[in-house]
């Protein structure tokens, strides 16, 4: 930034906490020292436009409105009580601390925002060393889709992307999120969102999800709900609690044996006019358990807890609608022998 751009902008702050008023753009033209050089109408408000947004990019609360019914054009200024900083008070430990997070980024993503954050409190008295220290941290964010998946969560799009299930050598899914945030857990990057395919708050680790990342809809159409705590979420799913409860399901006679060797057999019941028993099951993770339930499909039925069942049933609407899927125009068909048949121009498949 140049020293003439630097100092109208501070001249600019100036004059917008001097006021109470929201001034008009031809108001501040004539106030602030160095407006007066541009060469025209279009030049002066490029100039402004440009120096509107470094103000927000900075952190500095600009408000826009009009005093009154009767203005024709919004003004601007700068509340103070939301402008100056409270005192910072940081240990040298814990400056230390800041300078290495500082220099933990080296992904142009977030090189900026670090930066940003030294300037800040650099300008409220806190003197933060970035040499201290021997440790060179660095994050490396070889995933191809990591760099899509952090803009779409900065600017509150939907995205749209394939997603690995199981690892190396799994089925790829299609996969719809609202992404509330990207976090890392045990040296892995995982995307913390919620999933419309499912309609359940999900996260997914980045090296899973293919390059191809697209983004959907409006900025700023995702919400982050205000009581998410996405590390506490990765750190549930990746590490589930060993015991978190237990499940009572009903099976059929004769049916889902490897489910009756890890249960306890509580007796015999009937449930829909066929027989069967009541078993106890030690619920781990409800995830894991409920696919594992989903696959017996009639022959299981959940008796509690609700959450187990509703995530049953979702497992059961994420299937249909894959099928659905699977058997549209265009889509392969396995045939006799594990081969692939695919239909002709009239749909037929041969």
């Amino acid at each position: 930034m140049s020293s003439a751009r630097a100092e109208r902008l501070v001249n600019l702050v100036l004059c917008l906490l001097s006021t109470r008023q929201f001034l008009p753009a031809e108001r501040i033209r004539q106030i602030v020292p160095g407006y007066a050089d541009a060469r025209g109408d279009d030049a002066f408000f490029r100039m402004f436009e440009r120096d509107k947004n470094e103000l927000r990019e900075l952190g500095v609360p600009l408000e826009t409105g009009r005093l009154s019914s009767f203005d024709t054009v919004d003004g601007y200024r700068i509340a103070r009580q939301d402008y100056e900083l409270g005192d910072i008070d940081l240990e040298p430990d814990e400056a230390a601390a800041v300078a290495l997070a500082a220099r933990l980024w080296d992904s142009p993503d977030l090189a900026a925002p670090a930066h940003s954050a030294l300037v800040k409190l650099r300008a409220a008295g806190v003197e933060v060393d970035e040499d201290q220290g021997r440790v060179q941290p660095r994050v490396r964010t070889t995933e191809p889709a990591f760099g899509p998946l952090l803009a779409a969560v900065r600017s509150g799009r939907v995205v749209m992307f394939q997603h690995r299930r199981g690892g190396p050598g799994g089925p790829l899914q299609r996969r719809i999120v609202e992404p509330w945030g990207v976090v890392s857990w045990r040296g892995r990057w995982y995307l913390v969102g919620h999933d419309r395919d499912r309609n359940a708050p999900r996260s997914f680790r980045v090296s899973r999800i293919s390059e191809s990342v697209t983004a959907i809809g409006p900025a700023g159409a995702v919400t982050v709900p205000a009581d998410i705590d996405l590390m506490a979420m990765v750190r549930h799913n990746v590490d589930p609690p060993a015991v978190s409860g237990t499940a009572r399901v009903w099976v059929a006679d004769g049916r889902a044996h490897g489910l009756r060797r890890l249960a306890r057999v509580i007796g015999p019941r009937s449930h829909g006019g066929r027989a069967g028993d009541e078993l106890e099951l030690d619920l781990r993770s409800v995830d894991t358990v409920a696919r594992w339930l989903a696959g017996h499909g009639p022959d299981v039925v959940v008796l509690a807890p609700e959450s187990l069942a509703e995530a049953v049933r979702g497992n059961w609407a994420a299937a249909a609608a894959a099928h659905s899927r699977t058997d549209a125009p265009g889509a392969a068909v396995l045939g006799p022998a594990g081969r692939t048949r695919r239909p002709d121009r009239a749909g037929t498949v041969r």
